[in-house]
């Protein structure tokens, strides 16, 4: 067996301290903006900068868990990354199935067609004519359903599901089970990591909406927590509390860039918490189809 040369120790730790010193430059940012969160109002005003506040405190966070603005700018987007997620995975893996049936008439014509609109970007006034002519400006649908699917996952997805033998249908039919029942019964439990990958995808952009929303909604109490992020961010450069600290009742009473920091904060940590959660059910997903495979 051979052993280390005292080079290659020392080739090592250096590429471990630079990768452990790049790490820490990348984390800085979340943990600075932590801290802030953290910090009391008065700490925050005495001080330029707060690498660790002396007295950590809750404040910012239960003043926006307690303000109606925030809850239902939040809560609007848990509408959209769960209720959107689970459309769009449902719309995306039924027409990929579809897709990937041999027997579906016209399927080179439809996989054209959805090619095509991963090409060319129609921009964006044709999709806010659309949204408008279905009477659906200031809903929480106008979110949703014109980013449902993308043509790209579904291709994707139609790839999976051309790799699953034929003749797993083959004996589901034989056995009396319908095309929706081969799809439900079959095919997702076997496609459980793309599943997940794809809603994971799905989870993040409509957690993240933001630009539909600024084309589609102009109510207040529809905007999602993006768009009250941003209101947060603009007010806090301002010489006056501004448009968000009258949707809040008022003068904001502690300083705004603490609250900004917790709003953050609050938008980045269910995103954080999704991703070991899911990769979990893809490594679980792998180990279970290469086992029946």
């Amino acid at each position: 067996m051979n052993q280390r040369t005292l080079s290659d120790k020392w080739f090592e730790g250096t590429i471990l301290s630079v990768l452990i010193l790049i790490a820490m430059i990348m984390l800085f940012p979340f943990y600075y903006v932590t801290a802030v969160s953290f910090t009391s109002p008065i700490e925050y005003l005495q001080k330029s900068i707060i690498l660790l506040p002396e007295k950590w405190t809750l404040t910012s966070y239960r003043y926006l868990l307690s303000n109606n603005v925030f809850t239902r700018a939040t809560g609007i987007s848990l509408f959209l990354a769960t209720v959107g997620t689970a459309l769009s995975l449902i719309v995306t893996s039924a027409g990929a199935y579809a897709l990937s049936r041999k027997r579906l008439q016209g399927r080179r014509i439809l996989l054209i067609a959805i090619l095509m609109t991963t090409l060319f970007n129609p921009g964006i006034i044709p999709p806010y004519l659309v949204v408008r002519d279905l009477h659906m400006i200031n809903t929480i649908w106008a979110l949703i359903l014109p980013v449902l699917t993308s043509g790209w996952y579904v291709i994707l997805m139609k790839g999976f599901f051309d790799s699953i033998p034929d003749e797993l249908e083959e004996a589901a039919k034989i056995d009396g089970a319908s095309d929706l029942g081969v799809w439900f019964r079959i095919i997702l439990p076997l496609s459980l990591p793309s599943l997940a990958a794809f809603g994971l995808f799905y989870a993040v952009a409509y957690w993240n909406t933001f630009f539909s929303a600024v084309l589609y909604i102009t109510k207040p109490e529809l905007r999602p927590l993006q768009i009250v992020l941003q209101m947060l961010l603009i007010d806090s450069s301002s010489s006056s509390s501004g448009e968000i600290a009258n949707q809040m009742s008022g003068e904001i009473p502690i300083p705004t860039d603490t609250l900004k920091m917790a709003a953050v904060v609050i938008a980045t940590v269910p995103i954080l918490i999704v991703y070991p959660l899911l990769q979990k059910h893809f490594a679980k997903g792998v180990m279970v189809g290469s086992i029946k495979g």
